[in-house]
């Protein structure tokens, strides 16, 4: 294997500084340890940002996510762990970071972390369904 797991991640600068976009990236082969049996707990991350000076780099981010295939933590602290981790390295305008943890026991476990900058509010949504060929006319 050419790649190692580490738990340093990079960031490469904001090509478009000007406006707020999503970054959307999922990662479906998560693994770590349960604390207390030592079995392998999987799950998918969503992870979900707006970019303020920096963009993460993917392959620092897998490689990152490997890291944790052979250390026991709980759901909710490893989620917390990677999303203080990536808010540390990124300083986004928000983050979100959905981790969907598979069936054990019967049962599905999903922790949600979310940030934003303190000063930072999202843009008003759009919604442009109301001028569908459907609406031609919007009062």
């Amino acid at each position: 294997m050419t790649s190692q797991a580490k738990k340093k991640l990079q960031t490469f600068p904001n090509p478009s500084l000007k406006r707020d976009y999503q970054i959307h990236i999922e990662m479906p082969e998560f693994t770590c340890l349960c604390p207390l049996t030592g079995q392998p707990d999987f799950a998918t991350m969503i992870l979900d940002y707006i970019p303020d000076q920096s963009c993460i780099e993917l392959k620092s981010l897998k490689t990152y996510i490997w890291s944790y295939r052979n250390e026991g933590a709980f759901h909710e602290a490893v989620t917390n762990q990677i999303a203080d981790d990536l808010i540390a390295a990124l300083t986004p305008r928000y983050l979100k970071l959905t981790a969907k943890f598979y069936v054990r026991g019967g049962l599905f476990t999903n922790v949600i972390v979310e940030y934003r900058q303190a000063q930072w509010l999202p843009q008003p949504s759009i919604n442009l369904e109301q001028f569908s060929p459907a609406n031609p006319t919007v009062d």
